[in-house]
Order: structure tokens, then sequence, then C-alpha cells
């Protein structure tokens, strides 16, 4: 299986980040504005853009560690089966976050458009715990012009 991995220093506790990965709130500030169901594990969380987008449940939460959703929806098709796990390892000033997108079925355009954004965003999860103003979408930046 393939997979899409990023780590990016942010500094900001562990518990500020976590809670930017565990609650609607946090998650409308860097990924997407239109997000529900963020919960315990077992909660599915709806991620839309433009009106679609992806469903993960969440399957693992260890508080300021980790967090493990799986895809649970039909969109996007390439999702289906891959998995997110964000791991928090606290270095001092910093909070080192290292995201992976898990069980790709093959590496396609789709996958590295995926690997670009989730950049992106992870970014944006920067941006949103420094200093308070993120770049969820619709205002993220973009890395075409479809």
């Amino acid at each position: 299986m393939n997979e899409i991995t990023h780590r990016i220093g942010i500094k900001s506790s562990p518990e500020k980040i976590y809670e930017l990965l565990t609650t609607d709130d946090g998650l409308s500030q860097w990924w997407t504005n239109d997000v529900s169901g963020a919960a315990d594990v077992g909660s599915i969380i709806k991620f839309r853009f433009n009106g679609g987008g992806p469903d993960f449940k969440v399957t693992e939460l260890i508080p300021n560690k980790l967090v493990h959703w799986k895809h649970s929806g039909n969109v996007p098709e390439a999702w289906m089966g891959t998995e997110i796990l964000i791991k928090l390892n606290n270095e001092g000033e910093q909070t080192f976050v290292r995201f992976t997108h898990l069980n790709w079925k093959e590496p396609t355009d789709f996958m590295a458009h995926c690997s670009m954004k989730w950049a992106v965003f992870m970014l944006s999860l920067k941006d949103f715990a420094e200093t308070g103003k993120g770049k969820p979408f619709p205002d993220d930046i973009q890395i075409d012009h479809s």
C-alpha cells in the first residue's frame, strides 16, 4: 500500500493542537469551514467542500498524542479504505505533527494532488495554532487552475 506523509513543527502545545484535530470548531479553522460530528471514538466526522466530501470514523484517540480516523464514506472513491493517522510529539517549545494518510491502493495523480493539498492544510494548521489565522477551504491555497 501507498501513503502520504508530512511532518511539521508547530510552536504550540500538544494540547492546543489536539483540540484543533478533535473538535468541529478546531477542524474548521484549518481544513474546511464545514465540519460536523467530531467527538469521541466511534463518532463520524463529516468534512464538506462545496456540499460534498469525505466522512471519517474516529477509531483511536490518545489525548495530546494521537488521532486516528478511518475513511467511512464513498467519496472520494480513491479514499475508500484509507486512514488518517496523526501523531503529536512535544519537543521543547514546539510540537511536531506527523501526518500520514495510509492505505492508498496505488500512487495516482489524485494521490499526488492530495499529498500537496495535505501539505497546504498542514501549513494552515500551523498558521492557526501559531497566529490564530488559518486558511481552511474555501480560503486555502489553490494548487491548480481547475
